[in-house]
């Protein structure tokens, strides 16, 4: 099973990237490159424990729908969403807040199984994980741009 981990420092505190990371409204802006929509399940807001979203969204230009439902949940520095249905045989993808000196370290680790057997590997080998981990580096950079745009208005307003 192919597995990405990526980590990105976020100059804000664990709360605030904690849920702008489970904030569907901030989801959808952070891949409107992709038209991903939340459609079905809890569409707008925070997301939570138990909770499930549908997402349509394009890529490799295919509209796909994705629903993946929140397994785990321990604000603020962890959650887990996994996939119910869509176009992999499986994934799950693990959300992790740390606090390192003021800053915090989100550490995202996506385990994921493509569908057709020996294809689905040899695709994971020539473009899928690629793909992938240049969509949760584009989310994560939006995340840490919003992030400390809120810290500094915080922080001027305070």
């Amino acid at each position: 099973m192919p597995k990405i981990e990526i980590k990105t420092f976020i100059k804000a505190d664990l709360k605030t990237c904690f849920d702008l990371a489970r904030n569907i409204d901030f989801h959808q802006a952070s891949l409107s490159h992709s038209n991903e929509k939340a459609i079905a399940g809890k569409t707008s807001g925070l997301i939570g424990l138990n909770e499930t979203v549908t997402w349509e969204a394009t890529h490799f230009g295919i509209k796909q729908k994705l629903t993946s439902k929140i397994t785990e949940f321990e604000s603020p520095t962890y959650f887990v969403d996994e996939m119910v249905s869509g176009a992999f045989k499986s994934f799950k993808h693990e959300h992790i807040f740390k606090n390192q000196n003021g800053e915090t370290l989100i550490v995202d680790k996506f385990h994921f199984q493509s569908p057709f057997g020996i294809l689905g590997k040899l695709a994971n080998v020539l473009f899928l994980k690629w793909y992938m981990k240049k969509l949760l580096t584009v989310r994560n950079d939006y995340l840490r741009l919003k992030a400390e745009e809120i810290t500094t208005l915080e922080h001027r307003n305070s």
